[in-house]
């Protein structure tokens, strides 16, 4: 989990390449769209419109499973999201014949709190990147869309704001848990794979053997989904750390850590811009103030209002066929 474009999918697929995983490249936004969309799985009626809704998802066209099977064991044995995460991804681990299984998706950092509970034993892998090579990303491929006065630039200062306030709830919610939370820097996963998949092993207790990672090497390690992934420039291609050092001017850049630098330095990335360039004013401050409340109240009314009934399915890519879909 991580604010997107962080990594996470590259850190998913490492894990996966390990072997002794469950291969699974489907969506599973229990929490984020199931539960918003359908209520408490406590209930009956709840539970028996998620899984009408998910069983013509892809994510449970890649799950190689029986759809009514599926259904009778939701419908009996689930109550909670974490119980919905558990039976589908037990199911699929036990038709691949593993041992253990590991859910992808960025925005489960939003939910620790009430996926902890559902699953006590759950670990939680927190991955984080410099805010500056996110926001420059995510910025470029719209991926967080800013009001519209705010779109100046593909909204790279509001996508900036976006990254720390991601990275704030995630790390809010795993402090707490400093037991079964990790934090992993993309820049280390880069640059020191073998110290970082070391750190991960003690984690995890799974044997996560970088020579083994590199010749299963799938997803991500394989075919890389990054932004700039057309661009001819095979030197930008071969490090995509610190991208923000050619891809930014030095005024979008003082903008930026002007607008984030403070949270960057806690988090330990050194700051580049002259001071005076990085000075945070009113419109920095305006700024900060109104996305981080404008976030927390949209995921505030998700999650506990009538509002999240309104959750969009569109992420599900929902079909009326429940034929089995191509892996990625």
């Amino acid at each position: 989990m991580g604010c997107h474009r962080s990594g996470t999918n590259f850190l998913y697929d490492t894990l996966l390449s390990a072997g002794g995983f469950a291969v699974y490249r489907g969506y599973l936004p229990v929490y984020k769209m199931l539960i918003s969309r359908f209520g408490s799985l406590a209930k009956l009626d709840n539970r028996k419109r998620a899984m009408a809704a998910w069983v013509r998802s892809k994510g449970f066209r890649r799950s190689g499973l029986d759809a009514e099977q599926l259904k009778v064991k939701v419908l009996d044995e689930c109550r909670t999201g974490g119980d919905f995460i558990r039976i589908v991804m037990s199911e699929i681990a036990r038709n691949q014949n593993v041992n253990r299984w590991a859910v992808y998706d960025p925005d489960n950092l939003l939910y620790i709190p009430g996926i902890k509970a559902d699953i006590p034993e759950a670990l939680f892998i927190h991955m984080i990147r410099d805010g500056r090579d996110v926001a420059l990303s995510l910025s470029k491929m719209r991926g967080f869309k800013p009001l519209f006065w705010d779109r100046e630039g593909e909204g790279l200062l509001p996508t900036a704001v976006y990254w720390e306030w991601m990275v704030r709830q995630g790390r809010h919610h795993g402090l707490r848990i400093p037991a079964d939370y990790l934090e992993v820097r993309y820049e280390e996963l880069v640059s020191a794979p073998h110290a970082t998949l070391r750190k991960l092993e003690e984690f995890l207790d799974h044997d996560l053997n970088y020579d083994r990672i590199q010749n299963a090497s799938l997803g991500r390690l394989r075919e890389s989904n990054s932004s700039f992934s057309r661009e001819a420039d095979e030197k930008e291609q071969a490090s995509p750390v610190n991208r923000w050092r050619d891809k930014l001017s030095s005024q979008e850049l003082g903008s930026v850590e002007a607008m984030i630098g403070e949270y960057l330095e806690e988090l330990g990335y050194p700051l580049s811009s002259p001071g005076a360039a990085r000075k945070s004013g009113l419109r920095e401050k305006s700024m900060r103030a109104f996305y981080f409340s404008l976030l927390d109240a949209k995921l505030w009314l998700k999650t506990r209002t009538p509002a999240g009934r309104l959750a969009n399915l569109e992420a599900l890519e929902l079909s009326d066929s429940i034929e089995p879909a191509e892996a990625e």
